[in-house]
């Protein structure tokens, strides 16, 4: 689903800020990608590089930052762009810890996130998500509709009384962790210790520049192995009808199967992709939805428009903005020469609005008859596994909020504010009032 910026350090350098400038033919912007107004509003500065640079390359970060939407619908199918960076060069080459010398917890936290699909290139990867499809089919999600409703309407029926409420802690966050967690098969009683371990596992697929999030993201990877391990144990003595089990038994045509530890690090990887992104969907999308009534009002009066409604709200403010590929093997694209080493961050979000593809990509339209062509869940081997769940678990969340509550407003817009991440864009909380 998303890339990571050097997911396996474990001492990083810090970040720095980025510096462009338009000046005598150069092309500059100052920014920072931690500062506040980049979080607040990141939009400018894609329109900015989609307008000056829109492939550009920053020494200092030793990156590349691709904005348009051609480039990045091609360069996510590039075969000389990939993850395995650590087949090509040493960690300490990119000024990392080796892996070695990092404390054992550590340790197995990275063997078992190297096992993650979504940081393995083919063949491995071909493997690894062939076999975890045959556990994650369109099919058993559709299955889950009805229970998706369930929950949904449960959370809402809990918020029908109140004068106000949150809708990321009340609604968005607890409809897709429910839902996942049903479907790999976890025990209703554990789901507070899942979603624990879940958000120490989360932060690590992002910038990372305190060592605490990976001193946490260690211990949840020491605490939920041993879990899982057990899960495993019992639904191979006594299976069930849910993901684990269906993990354990897929196979391909010539018998081979995930190992032990493969399942472990699917669950996990399905954990965190099975329920961040529809939490960003159902918050953003709802922030926009009451930031443009007139959206919303159409949304309430002709409930058909709800399918292309998921699109463009998906389009408009994504909830993944960006995803990282290493260069694996020099070459050149438009005139430009990709390293051996270097990192490409593919601006999905500012994609999602190039001009060129979205006219008025700026503006909510319900309406927009491309929508679909958005880049939200990727494109190519890595398109994201869960889309059909994201989209499904969105539908239903827009369309009840909409419908129970006509009369929703933001509570107070000053005090919205984003959660400190650049990959993953999403709302630490959403307070709307629900009656007059």
């Amino acid at each position: 689903m998303v890339g990571v910026f050097m997911l396996l350090a474990y001492n990083n350098p810090s970040i720095l800020p980025i510096f462009l400038r338009k000046e005598d033919n150069t092309v500059s912007v100052d920014f920072n990608p931690f500062s506040p107004e980049m979080r607040q509003n990141p939009y400018q500065f894609y329109a900015f590089l989609q307008e000056n640079a829109p492939i550009s390359y920053v020494e200092n970060l030793n990156m590349w930052f691709i904005s348009r939407h051609e480039d990045c619908a091609a360069l996510l199918r590039h075969h000389d762009l990939g993850h395995d960076i650590w087949s090509v060069v040493a960690p300490e080459y990119l000024g990392h810890t080796p892996t070695d010398e990092l404390p054992t917890t550590h340790q197995r936290r990275i063997e078992l996130q190297k096992m993650w699909m979504l940081f393995n290139d083919p063949p491995n990867h071909t493997r690894l998500r062939g076999l975890a499809h045959q556990a994650f089919t369109p099919s058993r999600v559709k299955q889950l509709q009805g229970y998706i409703e369930q929950v949904a309407d449960e959370l809402l029926d809990g918020l029908a009384d109140q004068e106000q409420f949150d809708i990321i802690s009340e609604f968005a966050i607890p409809l897709p962790v429910t839902v996942i967690a049903r479907l790999l098969g976890v025990p209703m009683a554990d789901f507070v210790d899942f979603k624990a371990w879940s958000d120490g596992l989360a932060l690590t697929i992002d910038f990372v520049q305190d060592q605490e999030i990976w001193e946490r993201a260690a211990q949840a990877s020491a605490q939920m192995e041993p879990y899982l391990r057990g899960l495993i144990a019992q639904r191979r003595e006594n299976p069930q009808d849910d993901l684990i089990t269906a993990l354990v038994q897929a196979q391909e045509a010539d018998g081979q199967q995930l190992t032990e530890d493969e399942i472990i690090a699917t669950c996990m990887l399905l954990l965190i992709a099975g329920h961040e992104t529809t939490v960003n969907l159902i918050g953003n999308g709802m922030l926009a939805l009451l930031r443009n009534p007139e959206q919303k009002q159409l949304l309430a009066d002709d409930p058909t428009h709800l399918q292309n409604a998921v699109e463009e709200l998906l389009r408009y403010d994504s909830p993944v903005q960006l995803t990282t590929r290493w260069v694996l093997r020099d070459f050149d694209y438009q005139g430009h020469s990709f390293k051996v080493g270097q990192e490409v961050s593919l601006l999905l979000a500012g994609a999602n609005r190039d001009e060129t593809i979205f006219p008025n990509g700026a503006t909510l339209d319900l309406r927009r008859a491309n929508a679909n062509r958005h880049l939200a869940f990727g494109q190519g081997i890595h398109y994201c596994l869960g889309a059909p769940l994201a989209r499904l678990e969105g539908l239903i969340a827009f369309r009840e909020l909409v419908r129970r509550f006509p009369n929703m407003r933001l509570a107070d817009e000053s005090a919205l504010a984003y959660r400190p991440q650049l990959i993953l864009r999403g709302l630490e909380a959403l307070p709307v009032v629900v009656k007059s």
